[in-house]
């Protein structure tokens, strides 16, 4: 997935749970914000069951957040 900080930012904050498989696919399916291939990638991976919690989602995908970068000064 190309848009992985984009796709947790998005369960974390506009998903709401408890979420289906179909639910998720379709939420994902709707966003103008990721690429196809991101949304292919997110249908085919994603195992069928209701998830509680972004982190859920998150655990089925195998995905991990990523740390802040800490801020460069100029």
């Amino acid at each position: 997935m190309q848009n992985q900080a984009g796709a947790i930012a998005h369960l974390k904050t506009h998903q709401t749970y408890p979420a289906t498989k179909v639910e998720l696919v379709a939420a994902c399916n709707n966003l103008s914000d990721f690429s196809d291939e991101d949304k292919k990638s997110f249908s085919e991976k994603l195992p069928e069951g209701s998830y509680n919690s972004a982190e859920d989602v998150m655990k089925a995908l195998g995905m991990q957040e990523q740390p802040a970068q800490p801020q460069q000064p100029s």
